[in-house]
């Protein structure tokens, strides 16, 4: 039997040998999901265009390999585009510049990469309802389409480059904003019992809160797993940032949730509450976020608080990196098996995600102790 190091060592070595030889083919595009065992790539404006650049810097941290930096310096570069071009930035600009400029600029203090890091938080910020006190998400990506009123949980992850801005500045707005909007968090979407609401729908014009919306999840009233992991994380990011009791207090109330409501190979059903003939279908990303969301959390807690968010996100790990792992697959290029991306909308069902893959290595790198990790 592997002693706990071991099988964190061993699975770190599998994650950054597969990845080295995924760059020859990937290089500096911006893989999305697996499909027959090919990351396809997505354009540098998708959403999960940071994923893959953030986990070339924290495999570089550790083995020092100079060609893993050099990609992710040229997938910044690429992001360019975007930020300059405006018209396709939405509120995911935390997930693309945590993960490129500001690892960047943590890592090696390169002055442009804190100048784009900053843009995106200018224009992230610009993004905020006062009425509402929440960030929008989207834009109308469709003739017609009506969504200036609503705000989701994963934007909780897009937080810490607003908290960055204002350490890094000395510019207090930014933090303001940010905590504004997960203010708004606490009291629209994370229900009593630790569950959360994927995406929350205000008047825009007044701010009042109209409904919540199923979105990713199965119904408006279930439990969209990676939803729960985007709330265990950013909450616990929240109260890093801030030392807010109430944020403390909501992470901890949705990581029981989530921890809870774990099958026996503690990874969980993409829906908690999907029917029993669709909770098979499992969401490794939502796993491997919540796992190192728990890590975080373990460290802000004392006692048996501790203990049991550590071992959580722990066993979370090494379930995936034993069950769902494709380390004996040699012609997949994902490193986790069996995520979903969107159910509802039939798109990327049981196959690696580029953002499982990141956390799964980040979970690894706070087993190991080898950050700082960039949302920090």
């Amino acid at each position: 039997m592997k002693t706990e190091q071991a099988w964190i060592n061993e699975a770190w070595h599998k994650s950054l040998e597969k990845t080295l030889r995924n760059t020859a083919r990937i290089g500096s595009d911006f893989p999305h999901a697996s499909q027959n065992g090919v990351y396809q790539l997505a354009e540098p404006s998708w959403w999960t265009a940071g994923f893959w650049p953030g986990m070339l810097w924290l495999l570089y941290q550790e083995s020092g390999k100079e060609e893993l930096k050099a990609l992710a310096e040229e997938c910044e570069a690429k992001l360019d585009e975007v930020l300059h071009g405006f018209v396709k930035l939405d509120h995911d600009m935390g997930f693309m510049w945590t993960l490129t400029s500001i690892a960047n600029y943590m890592l090696t203090g390169n002055e442009t990469s804190r100048i784009r890091a900053m843009k995106a938080a200018n224009y992230l910020a610009a993004r905020f309802n006062m009425k509402g006190q929440f960030i929008r998400a989207w834009n109308p990506w469709s003739e017609g389409e009506r969504n200036e009123g609503q705000a989701i949980i994963d934007c909780c992850m897009n937080m810490p480059l607003l908290f960055w801005a204002s350490r890094v500045s000395g510019d207090p707005r930014f933090a303001h904003i940010a905590e504004a909007h997960m203010d708004t968090v606490l009291k629209y979407f994370i229900r009593d019992d630790g569950s959360v609401y994927h995406i929350v729908n205000f008047d825009p014009q007044t701010g009042e809160m109209l409904e919540g919306l199923g979105g990713q999840g199965y119904a408006p009233e279930s439990a969209w797993s990676r939803g729960a992991a985007w709330a265990i994380y950013g909450l616990t990011l929240a109260y890093h940032h801030t030392g807010k009791e109430d944020y403390f207090q909501a992470a901890k109330r949705v990581a029981n949730f989530f921890l809870s409501r774990l099958p026996e190979d503690s990874v969980p059903a993409w829906d908690f509450r999907a029917p029993d003939e669709l909770r098979s279908l499992r969401d490794s990303s939502a796993g491997s976020c919540a796992a190192s969301g728990l890590l975080l959390l373990a460290n802000q807690s004392e006692g048996g608080d501790a203990d049991v968010y550590r071992a959580g996100g722990e066993r979370i790990l090494k379930s995936l990196y034993e069950n769902y792992g494709t380390w004996n697959l040699p012609e997949e290029e994902g490193l986790l098996l069996h995520g979903t991306s969107n159910y509802p909308q039939g798109t990327n069902i049981d196959v690696p995600l580029i953002y499982g893959d990141y956390f799964f290595v980040e979970g690894l790198a706070r087993l190991k102790g080898c950050g700082p990790f960039y949302w920090e």
